[in-house]
């Protein structure tokens, strides 16, 4: 990855490891379902004007489809999963849990990429890591069953999307993509947002917390992201989620004060090396990429 990529990169690790906080205080207050639909309409206000002053709202002409499905699998069912999961496992664990995307996204795409024996193991380790954080964490705990469930379908949602932006999206503009999804996905939630309006008073740090979603976490992580992709590919784009957990769980601990024991370490572990070894690239890959790249260098270069 260039220097432009690498800065993405850690610009949405971080983005995205805030929000399990902000998610954790602005549920106090506020019903998962206005939480989600509160944070994709601010995105979406934001958004728009900023894809209509560069001129690219254009270049969505003919990828409705696209782009609504986009909304729905990145957005509209991994934040409801992630939000109402929330209501039932810390901060620090549905950090830790969504770490799993790389490995499925290594997983859906079995049917392009060969499964090698070290991909067979990262897909193992790395799953195992994920049944050592969910049992020893939530163990006997329906609700919290329910809610690290939620969170790993989330995941798998994230990672179907990722795949999707690439192969379908990865030529729109950033910020006209982000625009479109963050825009049907508040249409489509609009309803449950109104449904479950606040009955009583809300503190000012419930209302903060459901703008930064918006602003920080939505907005700009995602104009950040869909332009990550298209300059690294979604497998690169994808290993985000190692450092989101690293700086969900320190917020969780230092400001929320969940609880984080060795077997979550332990399970981490596991799922940071599933995921590295699921998506390192064969011996068969990795020559015919060395070979592409001699063909191009011996190719004579042309001045335009």
């Amino acid at each position: 990855m260039n220097r432009r990529a690498w800065s993405l990169f850690v610009l949405v690790s971080v983005l995205w490891g805030i929000p399990y906080l902000l998610i954790k205080v602005a549920i106090v207050d506020l019903s998962p379902g206005l939480v989600v639909a509160g944070r994709v309409l601010i995105a979406a206000l934001v958004l728009v004007p900023i894809a209509a002053r560069r001129g690219s709202l254009t270049a969505l002409r003919g990828r409705y489809g696209t782009v609504a499905a986009i909304a729905v699998i990145h957005v509209v069912i991994p934040f409801l999963l992630i939000t109402y999961g929330e209501t039932h496992i810390s901060s620090s664990l549905t950090g830790l849990l969504i770490a799993i995307e790389p490995a499925a996204i290594a997983l859906l795409m079995l049917r392009t990429e060969p499964l090698t024996r070290g991909r067979a193991a990262g897909l193992v380790i790395g799953f195992a890591g994920v049944a050592l954080l969910v049992g020893l964490d939530v163990s006997g705990d329906r609700l919290g069953l329910l809610g690290a469930g939620m969170v790993l379908l989330a995941a798998m949602s994230y990672a179907v999307a990722t795949i999707l932006v690439q192969r379908r999206a990865a030529g729109l503009p950033p910020e006209a993509l982000a625009a479109g999804t963050t825009t049907v996905s508040a249409v489509l939630l609009a309803p449950v947002g109104l449904l479950t309006l606040p009955a009583e008073p809300v503190r000012a740090l419930s209302w903060a917390a459901l703008i930064a979603l918006g602003l920080l976490c939505t907005a700009l992580a995602m104009l950040a992201f869909y332009e990550l992709i298209a300059l690294a590919g979604s497998s690169r784009a994808g290993l985000v989620t190692y450092a989101n957990p690293v700086v969900a769980v320190l917020l969780g601990v230092v400001l929320l004060n969940e609880s984080f024991g060795v077997h979550m370490v332990a399970g981490f572990a596991l799922v940071a090396v599933g995921c590295w070894l699921s998506t390192r690239p064969g011996r068969q890959e990795s020559r015919s990429v060395i070979s592409s790249r001699i063909a191009s260098a011996e190719e004579p270069s042309v001045v335009r």
